[in-house]
């Protein structure tokens, strides 16, 4: 099973996110979690948010990219609900050996993220807390699904993406249902 926790805060004026969602939401064995209509007051339920992670083999964390990093939401459903005993610390093996798989869209183009563009350091700059998040609760991280230029990219850009996406999560869905 995978978990997918979806993180937009303005979903309905997202093509990208929304696209990118729709194109995996349907797979069997995957749970959507999304933040935003859940916890719209910010109070997480931790032990719910708890139970469907230690319930997956893949953990998949969606959102667009805020100021170089994860929305609001994320930031502190990371604070509240990877906590230490459970996802990391002594005792804190609860996501040990998951994998999980960072999906993200900039509004900048790929060229944006270049030393002579607007933020002057390539996308790879900014994953490291994400990354580290992941490996510090003792997953497995995956490389991460990427989609620059969100808001200029072609529908058949996007559908591309979309589909590639699909194709992945399905794939990880397949081989952590095999036996080993």
């Amino acid at each position: 099973m995978a978990v997918l926790i979806y993180a937009h805060p303005y979903p309905d004026r997202s093509r990208a996110n929304r696209t990118l969602l729709a194109a995996v939401r349907d797979l069997p064995g995957l749970q959507v979690r999304s933040l935003y209509d859940l916890y719209p007051d910010f109070a997480i339920h931790v032990e719910a948010e708890q139970r469907a992670l230690s319930a997956a083999d893949l953990v998949i964390w969606q959102h667009p990219m805020y100021w170089y990093s994860v929305p609001g939401l994320l930031k502190h459903w990371f604070d509240k609900v990877l906590a230490r005993g459970w996802a990391y610390g002594e005792g804190g093996h609860a996501l040990a050996g998951k994998q999980c798989l960072w999906v993200t869209t900039t509004g900048g183009d790929e060229h944006a993220f270049h030393r002579d563009g607007m933020h002057r350091l390539p996308l790879s700059s900014f994953e490291p807390p994400i990354e580290q998040t992941a490996r510090f609760c003792r997953m497995h991280w995956l490389p991460p699904v990427v989609l620059q230029g969100a808001h200029t990219v072609s529908a058949a850009q996007l559908q591309a993406k979309a589909s590639a996406y699909r194709e992945q999560v399905a794939g990880l869905l397949r081989r952590r249902g095999e036996p080993s």
